[in-house]
């Protein structure tokens, strides 16, 4: 086992390129969580999501990731910022962790640690936002935060508004032995306030029912969940901003980072853009985000289901808008294109498909006709 002074100095090594916390673990099985994956799995409530679930032997065995590994060096970097105000006309809004590319800091200051191990010849991998490891538990063990009611870590005093990130060595580090205590009592904000009701018991969130997640799947957006997209795009942001200990973060003003002026387009993006750019432009814009399959065709059906929520703002455009998606090449752009002609009262739009014979652009016209 290496002196606790080595990993001082790692962990100084981290703050230094930006990271806001840091612990370490041993790179042992997470029994525990494999198994809760696995029922949860069973149980539908992935909701077809393959991050994590994909294999979850794999993504709870940190020595699937680096044979040999002893230890993981676990980070967090905080993604709070202070947003611009909410514009006017027919704009989409983001979730904040996407407003900038924390990630890369993320990977940036965990490569940085890594330098320093294989530079006295350990070896060391580095895992962000990958699929081969369950990095919220990474954290908990590493002694960095708890589990709230939402099914995120939140980190005594800062809560939950950071991304997080594990470096694998072979590097035999003293690891931290004691668990965060749970803060969050009794309160059930987030439960109480999920705008779909997704969080289904205290930690257990059905990702079926959450937006977060509906935004990133394939296939058609569930009509039973379009109205509480409100102006989402991508992301949601809802059962963090209601929590207690973000919103005494936050009031603190603990964090002063702020987005630079001009950068509106970073957190609200112009719904014309989306539905009306190439699958080029839709890609170099959003690359950074997960997009199913990477059509952006899915970026489009957001946008329809957005607009059908807030077109009422600038009411011609918003039928210039779903005009144009309705002679769409895609079937699923023009089924959306259908809903946000109902729900804004294009009746004539939505009696124009009639002749369409692809089954959603049907399904969804059969919704409106008769009831416009």
């Amino acid at each position: 086992m290496l002196a606790a002074s080595v990993v001082d100095d790692l962990i100084e090594v981290g703050h230094a390129h930006g990271l806001d916390a840091l612990g370490v673990a041993k790179a042992e099985p997470f029994e525990g969580t494999l198994a809760i994956l696995e029922q949860r799995k069973s149980e539908g409530l992935h909701g077809g999501m393959a991050f994590t679930y994909r294999n979850p032997a794999r993504s709870t065995d940190p020595t699937r990731a680096l044979p040999g590994a002893q230890s993981l060096i676990v980070a967090a970097k905080g993604y709070l910022q202070s947003g611009p105000d909410v514009p006017v006309g027919l704009k989409a809004r983001a979730a904040r962790y996407v407003w900038d590319d924390h990630y890369k800091i993320l990977t940036e200051g965990l490569e940085a640690i890594g330098e320093v191990l294989r530079a006295d010849g350990w070896r060391t991998r580095v895992l962000v936002d990958d699929n081969a490891l369950v990095d919220r538990e990474a954290a908990y063990r590493a002694g960095l935060g708890w589990y709230g009611k939402n099914a995120n870590l939140l980190l005594p005093g800062q809560g939950s508004w950071f991304v997080l990130g594990s470096l694998l060595t072979d590097a035999p580090l003293p690891a931290n032995e004691q668990p965060v205590a749970d803060g969050c009592g009794t309160c059930t904000r987030c439960i109480d306030d999920c705008p779909t009701s997704a969080i289904v018991a205290p930690g257990v969130v059905d990702a079926r029912r959450c937006l977060a997640w509906i935004v990133q799947d394939s296939g058609e957006f569930p009509v039973e969940y379009r109205r509480a997209l409100g102006d989402r795009l991508y992301g949601c942001d809802d059962c963090q901003e209601v929590c207690p200990p973000n919103r005494a973060f936050e009031r603190r003003g603990t964090r002063e980072d702020s987005l630079p002026a001009g950068t509106v387009e970073s957190v609200w993006f112009d719904l014309r853009h989306v539905l009306t750019a190439s699958d080029e432009e839709l890609l170099e814009t959003y690359g950074r985000w997960y997009i199913a399959k990477r059509d952006p065709n899915y970026l489009r059906r957001n946008a329809l289901v957005v607009l059908a929520n807030v077109g009422a703002a600038d009411i011609d455009a918003a039928r210039t808008l779903v005009a144009g998606a309705l002679d769409h090449e895609s079937g699923l752009v023009r089924a959306h294109a259908v809903w946000a002609a109902g729900e804004l009262g294009f009746s004539d739009l939505v009696e124009s498909v009639g002749s369409d014979d692809d089954p959603m652009v049907q399904v969804e016209r059969a919704r409106w006709v008769g009831s416009t």
